[in-house]
C-alpha cells in the first residue's frame, strides 16, 4: 500500500477536541460532518485514539467510513497515509480527538501538533459562566504550538447565556453555542449504536443548525499533508477463508483491519450469529468484540453455532475471540439483571458483567510471531481455569496486562487487535505463522 502521489495534498481541516470526554465532541463532530455534507461538500472523519463506537455516529453523518488515528496504535506513517490519502479525495478533513485534549501518551493534541491540525473547542458549559473563558485560555496557551480556531460552548441554557459566555473569550476568537437539548442515549462503553436513536437525524440537524449560524466553514484551515510510502503487506493468508461474526453482538471492527486481512490476501465471509446464520465453511474464525451481554439470551439458543465452532476447534483451525467475542465462548454469562447464561462452551471459563471498569488503555502483546499494538476497555471479568499463555504489556505504568488464552487453536482475550501494526503476526493469529 502506498500513496496516491508524492506530493503533499492539500485539504481544509479541523480537530474537534475537549478538556473532557462527555463534553459533546462526537455530537459537535457528527453536526459538523452532517452540515458540510449538506452544504454539497465531501467530508472524511477521522476518530482519534481507539475508539469502536464514535466512528458509527460520524460515519452515518458523514456518507463514509471513519477510520482511526493514533501516533502509537495506528502508527505515525499509517497516519500520514490516510490523511493524505483522504486530502486527496475530499474537500473537509474532520478529526475527533479523544478524551481531553492533552490526555494520554501520545494524546490528541501530539497528533494535532504532528500533522498541523488547528483545533475547535468543545467546552461543555452547563455549570459555568466566565470560568469558561479561562479554561479555553487554558486549553490555549498549555502547549505553544497548538492553533484554535474556534470554542463551541455546548450545552448552554440560552442567549443571555451565550452571551456572557462569548464576553469571556479573546477578542475575534470564533464561539459558537449550542443549547440544551435531546441528547444521544448512553451506555457502560459509551453512546448507544446509531440503529439505536430514532431520532438521531433530528438531533444532528438541531445542532447543525445552530452552528450553521457562526460560520462554521471559516473554523477550518487549509492543511498540506505529506504523503507517506508504507511497505507491502506479505499476502500470507492468500487462499484462506475467513469467518467474521458481524452484527449488532459483534460490531467493534475496525475498518482498518478488514482492509488488513484482505490485503494479507484472505477472503472475508461475514455472517450474523444473533440471526442464527451458520458457522461458514472457513479455515479460520474471527469473533470481534461488542455487545453480546444485550443479546445473551438470543445467542445462548443459537441451533448450530456451538456445535460447528468445537467441530471447527476439532479440527485444528484457527479461532480468534476479542473481548465480547470471548465472552460468549465461555460456559456462561452472568449479566446484570442477575440472568446466568449457557453460552457456547468452548473456552473452559465464565464470564460475569459488572458495573466498574474492568480495563482500559493501550497494551502491546507478543505471542511469539513478533508485537501487535492493541487496546482494552471492558466492564466485565472472565475467569479461567486455564493458565493464560502470555499477557499484554500495559504502556501505562501500574495498570495489569490482560490475560491471553490458547486453547488449542484458539486464542482469546480482552485485546483488541491493531492488525496493521504486525501483519505477520495477525496472520500467525490466523493459523498461518511466519
Amino acid at each position: 500500500m502506498v500513496s496516491h502521489s508524492g506530493k503533499p495534498a492539500r485539504c481544509q481541516a479541523l480537530m474537534i477536541a475537549a478538556p473532557a470526554s462527555g463534553s459533546g465532541k462526537t455530537t459537535i463532530t457528527a453536526a459538523l460532518a452532517a452540515w458540510h455534507r449538506a452544504e454539497g461538500r465531501r467530508v472524511k472523519v477521522f476518530k482519534c485514539g481507539p475508539d469502536f463506537i464514535d466512528p458509527m455516529w460520524l460515519a452515518d453523518a458523514s456518507g463514509q467510513p471513519v477510520d482511526n488515528l493514533d501516533l502509537w496504535l495506528v502508527g505515525e506513517q499509517p497516519c500520514r497515509h490516510l490523511l493524505h490519502r483522504a486530502a486527496l479525495d475530499n474537500e473537509v478533513i474532520l478529526v475527533e480527538a479523544v478524551m481531553g485534549l492533552f490526555d494520554g501518551t501520545p494524546s490528541a493534541a501530539d497528533l494535532a501538533q504532528r500533522f498541523g491540525l488547528p483545533l475547535a473547542l468543545v467546552i461543555d458549559a452547563s455549570a459555568m459562566a466566565q470560568t469558561f473563558g479561562a479554561l479555553a485560555h487554558g486549553l490555549m496557551h498549555y502547549r505553544p504550538g497548538l492553533t484554535v480556531s474556534a470554542v463551541i460552548a455546548n450545552k448552554v441554557a440560552g442567549s443571555g447565556h451565550a452571551a456572557m459566555l462569548a464576553e469571556s473569550l479573546p477578542a475575534g476568537l470564533a464561539f459558537a453555542a449550542v443549547e440544551r437539548g435531546e441528547a444521544f442515549g448512553e451506555r457502560h462503553l459509551g453512546l448507544q449504536l446509531p440503529a439505536e436513536q430514532a431520532q438521531r437525524s433530528a438531533i444532528l440537524a438541531d445542532v447543525a443548525g445552530q452552528l450553521s449560524r457562526h460560520a462554521p466553514r471559516d473554523w477550518t484551515r487549509e492543511v498540506a499533508f505529506e504523503p507517506a510510502d508504507l511497505p507491502a503487506v506479505p499476502p500470507r493468508l492468500a487462499g484462506k477463508r475467513i469467518a467474521v461474526a458481524q452484527d449488532a453482538a459483534f460490531c467493534f471492527i475496525y475498518p482498518a483491519n478488514l482492509a488488513c486481512l484482505e490485503q494479507l490476501g484472505a477472503e472475508l465471509i461475514p455472517f450474523s450469529p444473533l440471526a442464527h446464520e451458520p458457522l461458514p465453511e472457513a479455515d479460520a474464525v474471527w469473533l470481534p468484540g461488542g455487545y453480546p451481554e444485550l443479546h445473551a439470551e438470543r445467542l445462548a439458543s443459537h441451533p448450530t453455532l456451538p456445535a460447528a465452532l468445537a467441530a471447527h476447534h476439532a479440527a485444528g483451525k484457527a479461532i480468534l475471540a476479542e473481548c465480547g467475542g470471548m465472552l460468549v465462548l465461555g460456559a456462561t454469562l452472568d449479566t446484570l439483571d442477575g440472568h446466568r447464561h449457557t453460552l457456547w462452551g468452548l473456552l473452559p471459563g465464565a464470564a460475569r458483567m459488572q458495573n466498574r471498569l474492568g480495563g482500559l488503555g493501550l497494551q502491546s502483546l507478543d505471542l511469539g510471531a513478533g508485537v501487535l499494538h492493541c487496546h482494552t476497555f471492558h466492564y466485565s471479568r472472565f475467569e479461567s481455569p486455564l493458565t493464560p499463555a502470555s499477557h499484554g504489556q500495559a504502556r501505562r505504568h501500574g495498570s495489569q496486562g490482560e490475560a491471553v488464552w490458547r486453547h488449542g487453536s484458539l486464542t482469546a482475550s480482552y485485546l483488541h487487535a491493531w492488525f496493521s501494526s504486525n501483519p505477520l503476526a495477525t496472520a500467525a493469529l490466523f493459523g498461518v505463522c511466519p
